[in-house]
């Protein structure tokens, strides 16, 4: 046998396991180092009574953040800090802090934003996990609902961002860290006030990511398909085109592995993520290169959906 070909035979092997085990390594020291990066920093988090929400904290409490958990009922809350602190070992974590927070209630945010300030005297990170969602054709939504969308997806993220911002620029760090739906980067049929919202608050947290970076500021973005629901939640699957694009299963993404990204972005501060699977990540490439294909394939799924329908 050709002494070359027996040495190749033999070293792609060896290149093969190297590389696995090199690569083993980096993960591992990533994820001690994602473990460790919110070790007695000051966390908000809102909406911490969703399913992602709850899974942030729980993952925040174990990792030694001082969290202060905002919600909208003050019992619920109290619920999850009682959670928390019985699965946690106390000399190792901090009691949790409580703010009620409605971003439906744009009136109340200068109070909320006070006593979220008040709590320790200064914030590490902000994670502004709250959203509101409507699915309907567009002439059917009213002013009113366009309004409450507006206020707990766009106006009440940018307001307490920008409440909490003095306190960060003062301290020259800090990390905002906007969990936003992939609707913030393609718009959906039925979705048009949603996506709407979804993608001002979007363009926001872009424009502030630049306006922050001279003070140490860092400024991220997390688009997901969906968070999944249990399975007793989960809807009827549609048989539409565009649903493929915006559902629970098999397309969404479960609390943990959205945790488990937040607290990786929060470590390396990446300022974009998207988290979602193939085909929703070719719909928003092609919705930038080819938008004439993407909005044919939009208008024939609603198509498609309306004759189902009629069967």
């Amino acid at each position: 046998m050709d002494p070359v070909w027996t040495t190749t035979v033999l070293l792609v092997p060896c290149v093969v396991v190297l590389t696995a085990g090199l690569f083993y390594l980096y993960s591992t020291v990533v994820g001690l180092l994602s473990k460790t990066s919110v070790r007695n920093k000051v966390v908000v988090i809102t909406d911490a009574l969703s399913g992602l929400g709850k899974e942030c904290a729980d993952v925040f409490h174990k990792g030694g953040a001082r969290l202060i958990l905002c919600g909208k009922s003050w019992e619920k809350l109290e619920e999850l800090e009682d959670d928390l602190a019985n699965a946690s070992d106390p000399t190792l974590t901090f009691p949790s802090k409580l703010v009620l927070l409605d971003f439906g209630d744009m009136d109340s945010l200068p109070d909320v934003i006070s006593e979220i300030l008040e709590c320790y005297g200064c914030l590490d990170i902000v994670i502004l996990n709250s959203s509101l969602k409507v699915k309907a054709p567009a002439q059917t939504v009213s002013l009113e609902m366009d309004k409450l969308l507006m206020d707990n997806n766009y106006f009440g993220p940018a307001t307490l961002a920008k409440g909490l911002l003095p306190s960060m620029i003062c301290r020259r760090t800090g990390h905002l860290l906007l969990v936003n739906s992939i609707q913030g980067k393609l718009a959906m049929p039925f979705r048009t006030a949603y996506s709407a919202s979804k993608h001002a608050v979007q363009a926001f947290f872009d424009s502030l990511r630049s306006e922050v970076e001279e003070y140490g500021i860092s400024v991220s973005t997390i688009n997901h398909t969906f968070i999944s629901a249990s399975i007793e939640e989960a809807e009827t699957p549609s048989k539409s085109i565009c649903s493929l694009l915006y559902s629970k299963k098999p397309l969404g993404v479960t609390p943990e592995e959205a945790a488990t990204e937040i607290v990786k972005t929060l470590s390396n501060k990446r300022k974009e993520v998207l988290i979602a699977p193939s085909l929703p990540k070719m719909a928003v490439y092609a919705r930038s290169f080819f938008p004439n294909v993407f909005f044919a394939v939009m208008a024939a799924g609603v198509k498609h959906a309306e004759a189902s329908e009629n069967i």
